[in-house]
């Protein structure tokens, strides 16, 4: 999987893989894979999370200037 998958996807997976970790379900041999991947899921979700924000602050900018041109 790439950064295409959606930020539920990735954490679903992100889950998983700890809850395999926390459950010792995991070889030490799979586990540097595994410490790998969970890495760039949380980079997937923190980039998805950050452009949200900024969507969002931008979208409330947008809302205050539309508020104060009425006032």
């Amino acid at each position: 999987m790439n950064q295409q998958i959606s930020y539920t996807e990735a954490f679903e997976e992100l889950k998983g893989i700890v809850s395999e970790i926390d459950r010792k379900e995991i070889s030490v041999d799979a586990l540097a894979e595994k410490v790998k991947r969970a890495a760039q899921l949380i980079k997937i979700c923190k980039a998805k999370l950050d452009s949200t924000e900024e969507d969002v602050n931008r979208i409330l900018k947008e809302l205050d200037a539309v508020v104060s041109a009425t006032s």
